[in-house]
């Protein structure tokens, strides 16, 4: 019987579905949490139930509110970025950035993992092929990982929750080899920042994944 417990986040795009099934390869029952924060479609939150469903994970959908907006996954008055050129540069960070969603996220994972006796969060988290959102940085990690052994009962306990981020380091090219080797099913994986029926090609997101698949070699079948 497994004893080790983790809290996954699950967005149902790619990144999150690989780390769920390596952190299930690495030995851990998993518990997903699932946003619905307002974003402009529930396409990756039915996705992220599909994934749970099939990986057999228990898995739970909170919803929030950031009614105050500022970025265009919440504001659909605000247009999102259509073939740029320099997704990848770090200092333009776009107007898909959520304040604060990854250190929201993380605060609503500490508590479920305190709650249900986890002593592991994994998230999907990449500072290589990303939009230049500044919370998927690895000092980001490093200084919530402080923040819960200094704030939760289970740190100033000598038993504080670990963060995983095992995919940090990888290109997009190197997620997808490794969820090919996982057998991550990613065609019931979203990544389209549209939500329309299919895929618009042409959004950050969608470009990141083609160009993933390209670097694997490995054809994205929907």
């Amino acid at each position: 019987m497994m004893s080790k417990k983790a809290i996954v986040l699950l967005s149902g795009g790619l990144d999150s579905a690989t780390t769920l099934f390596d952190s299930q390869a690495k030995g851990y029952q998993t518990f997903c949490l699932i946003f619905d924060y307002g974003q402009r479609h529930a396409k990756e939150i039915l996705q992220a139930k599909k994934l749970a469903r099939y990986a057999k994970s228990e898995y739970r959908v909170v919803k929030i509110s950031l009614p105050w907006g500022g970025s265009a996954l919440l504001d659909k008055r605000i247009a999102l970025p259509k073939n740029r050129k320099d997704i990848a540069h770090k200092q333009n960070i776009p107007v898909t950035y959520v304040a604060a969603r990854n250190l929201i996220f993380l605060s609503f994972a500490a508590s479920y993992a305190e709650t249900v006796g986890a002593n592991a969060i994994f998230i999907g988290a990449n500072a290589v092929d990303y939009s230049g959102y500044p919370d998927c940085r690895p000092e980001f990690y490093q200084a919530f990982q402080l923040a819960m052994k200094r704030g939760l009962k289970t740190g100033v306990g000598g038993r504080p929750i670990k963060i995983y981020m095992p995919l940090i380091h990888k290109t997009k090219g190197g997620i997808i080899r490794l969820g090919r080797k996982l057998k991550v099913p990613y065609q019931l994986t979203w990544s389209c920042y549209a939500g329309g029926k299919k895929p618009c090609g042409v959004c950050d997101s969608c470009l990141i994944r083609a160009r993933g698949f390209k670097e694997a070699g490995v054809i994205d079948r929907p």
